[in-house]
């Protein structure tokens, strides 16, 4: 028999939701619904651990699933937010933050309709392979 892949759906009320990061460079939640009703959408980022942005930093970054490998390496090592200025693979990207801190995101759902699939993940050096998961418009 197949395993059971454990989903975490992220909880989206008004057009927007809340995606806790940690220590443990996990997210909560490994996929992302947005509502087609919504014309725009607001990932709020909270990390509820205690390291610096330098050290366990997070940020969320949506593109393409087709993308995420040459965002993150084009990003590495680009301070402060580990994403490429102007990278026009980039749909959406939050600051990189540490402990305690939160940011957010906003942007049209049109944008992650056509094509696809589309992710969210941290591209910060190393953590993309854990901190990534799936959004979707439906």
């Amino acid at each position: 028999p197949e395993a059971a892949v454990a989903s975490k759906p992220a909880v989206v009320e008004n057009c927007a939701t809340t995606i806790e990061a940690n220590d443990q460079m996990q997210y909560n939640a490994d996929s992302i619904t947005v509502p087609a009703s919504c014309t725009s959408f607001t990932i709020n980022l909270k990390h509820t651990g205690t390291m610096g942005a330098n050290v366990m930093g997070h940020n969320v970054v949506v593109a393409a699933q087709s993308d995420m490998e040459g965002i993150d390496q084009d990003g590495a090592g680009v301070t402060p937010d580990h994403v490429k200025a102007d990278d026009a693979r980039v749909i959406a990207h939050t600051k990189v933050i540490g402990g305690g801190e939160s940011t957010s995101v906003t942007f049209d759902p049109a944008k992650i309709k056509a094509g696809g699939p589309y992710k969210f993940f941290c591209s910060f050096p190393g953590h993309m392979t854990l901190m990534q998961g799936s959004i979707q418009v439906q």
